[in-house]
């Protein structure tokens, strides 16, 4: 009986790989970053900040791909697609409504298509901004019909329509709702998202020092460049909102530094009040100074300046950890310092639905399974 051939994968590789000339016609494209046009999208096809950056163009396929960033409130007039179009949210959270009233919110990682000829339109929340990637459809050289403008009261109607999926929030204040939101945003780079949430937060009583105060938070575990891009993006605002003729309050003045002296040995008592006993162990034996400046900068320093409670400090800093993919094994750290704190498992399971409404659900996800983790 005759043998049968057997050739391996790599094998089969390397054969294609000498299989000739490839014929130009047939050659993979590359489309490197930053070589397709980008722009604004214009006004009377768009309400608010709209910028799109184009993936790869439709000249060889009936289809093209693009991403597309909403600022907060941002959104297309109404439209439809004669081939139909996938929307893929790579972050943040958007809406898509159609004319016969059916809403859609979907986050990042979900995706939504289109049929051909419907109505629609898309953008994002009014907390946040949203960046989705879409690929659209043409027949007949034609990818899009541009129709009437979307309404303020069509787009309210929208966040209406949404409103039973909002979670209800009893144990975090108002105040600590908009000081995680802001952290988190700050975290993530969004900035266009923290000015939102800066005007929003103001407008509803959160002092100005408590919002930077947040900001300075940030640095020992985000880094300088996001505490200062936010504490810059906090100035603006409150710039233009004084300019508009509105009054902030200014808030409490946080509590003078340490002594240089004293520092660490203070930090060093915060440090185990959170932890619940003294922190050691193989990392800071590698590198001891590593804790001599976890002690005497981030727990002796910030933590001394008071404005927010220990348990406030440890909220602020889980939504800062959710915030920043990679930090999971400090997130759970935090997770068992604000238990440890007094901070309710019922808390913080608020807190990651409120992160993942306000934020991203990877977000809020990400507080779930790090709670889930340290209580088992």
């Amino acid at each position: 009986m005759a043998n049968k051939s057997r050739i391996s994968p790599a094998a089969l590789l390397a054969i294609a790989g000498l299989s000739g000339e490839v014929n130009a016609a047939e050659a993979q494209t590359v489309y490197p970053a930053g070589t397709l046009p980008t722009f604004t999208g214009p006004e009377a096809m768009f309400t608010g900040k709209v910028d799109v950056q184009m993936a790869f163009p439709g000249d060889n396929t009936p289809y093209s791909g693009a991403f597309v960033t909403f600022q907060p409130s941002a959104r297309t007039a109404w439209h439809d697609h004669p081939a139909g179009q996938h929307m893929v949210v790579t972050k943040g959270t958007a809406i898509t409504a159609t004319r016969d009233g059916q809403v859609v919110s979907f986050s990042e990682g979900e995706a939504v298509w289109c049929p051909e000829g419907v109505d629609h339109w898309h953008g994002a929340t009014p907390h946040a901004a949203m960046t989705h990637f879409v690929v659209t459809g043409s027949k007949d050289n034609s990818a899009v019909n541009w129709k009437d403008k979307v309404s303020d009261a069509q787009y309210q109607a929208a966040l209406d329509a949404l409103k039973g999926t909002a979670p209800e929030i009893k144990r975090l204040t108002i105040r600590e709702q908009q000081l995680v939101v802001a952290v988190a945003f700050a975290a993530a780079d969004d900035l266009g998202s923290l000015r939102a949430v800066f005007d929003e937060s103001l407008e509803a009583g959160v002092t100005i020092n408590d919002l930077s105060e947040s900001m300075v938070h940030l640095y020992p575990y985000g880094g300088f460049p996001k505490s200062l891009n936010g504490l810059g993006t906090l100035m603006a605002v409150v710039n233009e909102r004084k300019a508009a003729g509105k009054k902030d309050v200014e808030g409490a003045e946080p509590q003078p530094l340490p002594a240089p002296d004293q520092a660490e040995a203070l930090g060093k008592k915060v440090q185990t009040e959170l932890v619940g006993h003294p922190v050691s162990g193989p990392l800071f034996d590698f590198e001891p100074v590593a804790n001599t400046f976890l002690q005497k900068h981030l727990f002796g320093d910030v933590f001394a300046r008071g404005l927010f409670s220990n348990q406030e400090r440890e909220i602020l800093t889980v939504a800062i950890l959710a915030s920043m993919p990679g930090a999971a094994p400090q997130l759970n750290s935090h997770i068992g310092m604000s238990l440890h704190t007094g901070v309710s498992p019922e808390t913080l399971q608020e807190l990651a639905s409120l992160l993942e409404f306000r934020v991203s659900r990877a977000t809020g996800l990400r507080v779930s399974s790090a709670l889930t983790a340290v209580q088992n």
